[in-house]
């Protein structure tokens, strides 16, 4: 990506989120830009790529074996019944489905129909889930996940005891950024370590010179400092919930 050596001081005009582009204008990075006059574009540093059913039957998983599954993103959710129906296998009726947030559980509404089936959700994370999981001790638990599956969740299944099968189901890929060689944004804001791997995947050489970085979770600012990259705007952190908070904040005093 192209360099810029003046002050690292200096206004913020343009951010690149290392996101999918929102499907709605209401998207809170559109009234960040329209508020304070900015060039903000989203492009996904990684996508995913499901597992093909071949490639699923080698690891002689038996979706029958399973009570319950375990959904820690909607890309999990779509993944295990795109499965199923590869493998031609009818979801029984009475399977449980634990979700680590209400936005997953009620994605499953694509699906399924949710009134007539047993459903638990957490707030965010599989720790949220603890006193529900308590009572269902005994389900046999498939956790469909990625090839970079969350290790929080896995170590506490893990901990917990409880008999869960992790099932990759899909791929995270890195993403083609052939065409941001010559581009020059003020902020970049990454999610997730794999975006760090994918900007040096497509960048070696990148340097940061006066780009601000902005990182979301502490995986990714370590992912960040351990590529020799300064965290200039971070997030969460406390008052400061979401990512746009934190640029805005950040935009309060750089353009002053």
């Amino acid at each position: 990506m192209q360099e810029k050596n003046d002050s690292r001081i200096r206004k913020v005009k343009s951010i690149l989120v290392t996101l999918p582009k929102p499907e709605t204008e209401k998207s809170p990075y559109y009234d960040l830009a329209k508020k304070h006059n900015l060039k903000v574009d989203f492009r996904s540093f990684i996508h995913v790529e499901g597992v093909p059913a071949r490639d699923f039957r080698k690891d002689k998983i038996n979706l029958a074996d399973f009570t319950a599954v375990i959904f820690t993103s909607r890309n999990a959710a779509d993944h295990f019944f795109r499965i199923c129906e590869e493998m031609r296998y009818e979801v029984p009726a009475e399977l449980k489905y634990f979700c680590l947030s209400e936005t997953i559980a009620l994605y499953l509404q694509k699906y399924i129909q949710y009134r007539k089936r047993k459903i638990f959700f957490g707030k965010q994370t599989a720790a949220d889930l603890a006193e529900v999981l308590k009572k269902h001790a005994n389900e046999k638990f498939l956790y469909p996940c990625s090839d970079m599956a969350t290790e929080d969740t896995m170590k506490f299944l893990e901990k917990s005891g409880y008999d869960f099968t992790p099932a990759v189901l899909f791929r995270t890929v890195v993403s083609d950024l052939s065409d941001l060689a010559e581009v020059f944004y003020d902020v970049i804001a990454f999610f997730s370590p794999s975006s760090i791997q994918s900007l040096f995947k497509n960048f070696p050489d990148f340097k940061q010179n006066n780009t601000r970085i902005a990182a979301f979770g502490t995986n990714t600012s370590k992912a960040c400092t351990d590529m020799g990259l300064i965290v200039d705007i971070a997030a969460p952190t406390p008052g400061v919930p979401s990512m746009t908070m934190a640029i805005e904040n950040y935009i309060k005093i750089s353009n002053k």
